[in-house]
C-alpha cells in the first residue's frame, strides 16, 4: 500500500478505484488533502498507519470522519471492505503531531497482552492468502532506508526497543538509567557476526530519538544497518485471538535477497506474537521492565550473547527451536556443525 501526498491545499480530484480491492481515498487534515491508497482486506488501524505515514499523526492521536460511517471507524481491527468507502468521498481527520515524541510514547497504553498461538493457528495465519498478499503489497511499498551497508557473509539480528533494549515505562532524569544492561558489550560482540536492524512499533522519530539517546547510533564498536517502525507491520486475523499486528520478516528478505533470508535470519521481542509470520525465526525474550529494581539483577543480554555466537556457523538458523535457547550449550551446536 503506497500512501501519496498532495502539497497544496486544492488537491485534484482523486482517480477511482483501480480494482474492487484496491482504493483511493482522500484525507483531509490542517488545510491540506493527501490520497492514501488502501485495499479492502486492510483494517482501520492500517489505514491510519498510511495516514500516519502522509502527516506523522500518530494513529492513536487520530479520530477519522466519514460520512454514514458514525464510530465505526474507532473499530481498528475492522476490515475496511466492511464500511462504505468510496474514492468520491472524502475523509476527514482530526488530530495533532506530538512535539513532545516522549511524552507521547510514555502516555501511551502498556502492551502486555500477549499470547501464546498454538501450532495450528501459526501455520494458519502464516499461509493465510490474504495476510501473503498484505506482506506482498507491504514488501512493495516499503522502503527501508539503510543507514549501512548490509555485508556479505553476515548472518541478520532483528531486535525489538521497548522491553527488549530499554524499559519505556519507568521514569529516569537521564535515558540511560533506563538501558537494558549490558546492551553496548551485546550489540558490540555479535556485531562480528551479524547485522543488526532495529525494529520497533512505534513511529521513527520515537525511534531515532531513543536509540539516539542511548548511543546506539553513532557507537564506534557496531553498525545499525536499518531502523523499521510500526509503518512496516502488517495486520493479521486470528479466529481464536482476533486482529493483530506483527513484525513480517518477509519485508526485509523481500529487499535484499542476496544477503537475508529466513535462513540467516533470528528476531528477539518480548512478544511472540510479533513473529507470528515468521515463528521458526523469532526468540522471545524476557521484558525488561522496572528498570531501577532489576538493573543490577538482569543479565539476558549476557547470555544471548553467548547464544548468537554459538549458533552463528549453522547454516540453518530456522532449523533451531528457538524457543529452548536456554537450555543449549556450546557442545550441542559444536555436535550441530559436525552433522
Amino acid at each position: 500500500m503506497a500512501a501519496e501526498t498532495s502539497s497544496s491545499s486544492s488537491s485534484s480530484a482523486v482517480s477511482p478505484a483501480v480494482t474492487e480491492e484496491e482504493l483511493t481515498l482522500t484525507v483531509k487534515w490542517s488545510g491540506k488533502e493527501y490520497t492514501v491508497r488502501v485495499c479492502g482486506d486492510d483494517t482501520v488501524g492500517e489505514l491510519k498507519r498510511r495516514i500516519c505515514e502522509v502527516t506523522n499523526v500518530l494513529p492513536k492521536r487520530q479520530k477519522l470522519l466519514y460520512p454514514k460511517v458514525g464510530s465505526k471507524l474507532a473499530d481498528e481491527s475492522l476490515l475496511l471492505s466492511q464500511l462504505p468507502l468510496k474514492s468520491s468521498l472524502k475523509m476527514t481527520m482530526i488530530g495533532t503531531v506530538e512535539d513532545d515524541i516522549l511524552v507521547d510514547e510514555v502516555d501511551s497504553p502498556d502492551v502486555v497482552d500477549d499470547f501464546e498461538l498454538g501450532q495450528d493457528e501459526v501455520v494458519e495465519i502464516k499461509d493465510n492468502d490474504v495476510n501473503r498478499q498484505k506482506l506482498r503489497r507491504r514488501s512493495a511499498h516499503y522502503k527501508i532506508q539503510l543507514r549501512n551497508p548490509c555485508r556479505e557473509g553476515k548472518k541478520l539480528l532483528v531486535l525489538d526497543i521497548d522491553y527488549t533494549l530499554f524499559d519505556h515505562r519507568s521514569t529516569a532524569e537521564n535515558p540511560l538509567e533506563l538501558m537494558r544492561p549490558y546492551l553496548h558489550e551485546f550489540l558490540t560482540a555479535v556485531y562480528a557476526e551479524y547485522d543488526i536492524i532495529i525494529w520497533s512499533a512505534t513511529g521513527m522519530k520515537w525511534v531515532e530519538l531513543k536509540m539516539g539517546q542511548l548511543g546506539v547510533l553513532d557507537n564506534p564498536n557496531y553498525k545499525i544497518t536499518a531502523l523499521l517502525d510500526h509503518s512496516a507491520m502488517i495486520t493479521v486475523h486470528s479466529d481464536a485471538r482476533g486482529t493483530f499486528d506483527c513484525k513480517p520478516l518477509g519485508i526485509i528478505w523481500a529487499q535484499y535477497p542476496e544477503y537475508y533470508s529466513s535462513k540467516n535470519t533470528i528476531m528477539f521481542d518480548d512478544l511472540r506474537r510479533n513473529f507470528v509470520m515468521n515463528p521458526q525465526n523469532g526468540l522471545t525474550i524476557k521484558p525488561f521492565r522496572k528498570a531501577h529494581a532489576n538493573r543490577d539483577s538482569d543479565q539476558e543480554l549476557k547470555k544471548l550473547t553467548q547464544y548468537l555466537l554459538a549458533i552463528a556457523d549453522l547454516d540453518d538458523l530456522s532449523s533451531i527451536d528457538h524457543k529452548e535457547w536456554e537450555s543449549y550449550n556450546e557442545d550441542y551446536f559444536k555436535r550441530r556443525r559436525r552433522t
